[in-house]
């Protein structure tokens, strides 16, 4: 078995399939290939109990090839971002983000804290295979070192993270805000807490006790209902709901309501430019972005750009652009001056920095937009290359509900890239509207591309 990148790195199930051999092999590819000679390595992680035994796995590949390893301990990984960007380090991060804890992964950083192209992922695929072929020999003289035992960096890493999220607002502070923070019993356990009350909110805390399989079980930024009635009973002003390695946030407001990405995007960018942050008045999305999203930001006059699914295309279409403030509905987000990757409790930040200065409740201000109704379903077909074959029986279907929604819905299909799926969404002004325009894609699909 060998090891393929997809939009965030690789992930599989932890000693199964993701297991220490591959991964030490992976090590030695990554040093090779994004490491060049005598190269030091950052190396982080979220709280999974697979952790340890993965960065050992990891550790021992980089330094077979040469490279010295600085052990970050546990550490968001837009922390360990944070760090490769501020030292000009290469790093990695072994977490599986919102995932459960049986799953694990590793995403690579270039030196300068950026997740690596594509065009680098496949030169690491291809190192990879190569090395599964024992034959070709190793370099024998390149040793590198963990530098574990020489110096305990993980303390530091905490400090120096911590005080660049609480200079992100440039010596404003969060006095008189109650803040309730979910940290998924993950990475954000220690560093949310502490920045938040160093910049002067009150803080209640709940789920950030890791155990090492309590990560993400009902909690966290996929799981808020806790988090929601938490904000309630406490009568708190908002909640912070994380992920496992708290590379994303979700927003709860005073009354218990969801406050998803779309919104802090919208909430951020009209901040911004109030304020002349925001580059060419411009903001980065994807193309699951909520329709109500796209109609708020042209009443404002923000441009918005669109990319794929995934953060990294959003981080790619900012760094194109120069442009400020990009994201996703899930709760990437990324404000590109202050960070090079999407980091929660930095948005987080952001967002109760804008209660803060405008004085107004969250809800208000995530009532800049109306989510329209939006329906996703999975379809599992037989055959998800049809869709290529045959375009034009769905097309007509397609454009059939386009013209029935008109500018106010909007029809996404895309076949999935790992499964056997097919994803149909539709957003309408109406619930009854959505689901169905949504039945009848559905019908499309599985006439073009049968059922499984």
């Amino acid at each position: 078995m060998t090891l393929r990148f997809g939009t965030d790195g690789v992930r599989g199930v932890a000693n199964a399939e993701l297991t220490p051999e591959l991964v030490l092999r992976l090590g030695r590819a990554a040093s090779r290939v994004i490491g060049g000679d005598d190269a030091t390595f950052y190396v982080g992680r979220d709280t999974r109990v697979s952790g340890p035994l993965l960065q050992a796995a990891l550790t021992a590949g980089l330094a077979a090839e040469g490279a010295s390893v600085v052990d970050l301990g546990v550490l968001p990984t837009p922390g360990v971002a944070w760090l490769s960007a501020a030292d000009g380090v290469p790093a990695a991060m072994i977490s599986a983000s919102h995932n459960a804890f049986a799953d694990n992964g590793i995403k690579f950083f270039a030196a300068g804290g950026r997740k690596l192209p594509d065009e680098v992922e496949e030169r690491l695929e291809a190192e990879l295979d190569r090395l599964a072929h024992p034959e070709l020999g190793v370099d024998r003289a390149r040793i590198g070192t963990d530098l574990r035992p020489v110096r305990s960096v993980a303390g530091d890493a905490i400090t120096r993270y911590c005080d660049a999220l609480v200079a992100s607002l440039e010596g404003r502070r969060l006095d008189g805000l109650h803040i309730v923070v979910d940290c998924a019993h993950g990475a954000a356990s220690d560093v949310a807490p502490a920045v938040l009350r160093r910049l002067g909110a009150e803080v209640e805390v709940i789920h950030a006790q890791p155990d090492g399989v309590n990560i993400n079980a009902g909690c966290g930024s996929t799981h808020p209902e806790s988090l929601q009635r938490s904000v309630v009973a406490l009568g708190a002003d908002a909640g912070l709901a994380f992920d496992g390695d708290a590379d994303r946030v979700l927003a709860v407001d005073a009354s218990g309501a969801v406050v998803d990405g779309d919104q802090l995007i919208a909430i951020c960018a009209l901040d911004l430019r109030s304020r002349g942050g925001l580059k060419d008045d411009t903001v980065v999305v994807t193309v699951m972005t909520n329709l109500g999203f796209h109609l708020a930001m042209a009443e404002h006059g923000v441009h918005v750009e669109q990319t794929a699914v995934g953060d990294r295309y959003v981080l790619e279409a900012l760094a194109r652009g120069g442009w400020s403030l990009g994201g996703e509905q899930s709760g990437h987000v990324i404000f590109s001056e202050l960070a090079t990757t999407g980091d929660g409790v930095l948005t987080g930040l952001q967002v109760l920095d804008v209660v803060r200065r405008s004085g107004r409740p969250l809800a208000e201000l995530a009532s800049v937009m109306t989510r329209l109704p939006q329906v996703l379903e999975n379809v599992r077909v037989r055959d998800r290359d049809a869709l290529l074959d045959d375009a034009a029986a769905l097309d007509a279907e397609v454009a059939a509900v386009e013209a029935e929604l008109g500018d106010h819905g909007r029809v996404l299909i895309r076949p999935s890239g790992t499964e056997p799926l097919v994803r149909v969404m539709v957003e309408a002004p109406t619930p009854a509207q959505a689901s169905a325009a949504a039945a009848r894609l559905v019908a499309a699909v599985t006439a073009v591309c049968g059922t499984a």
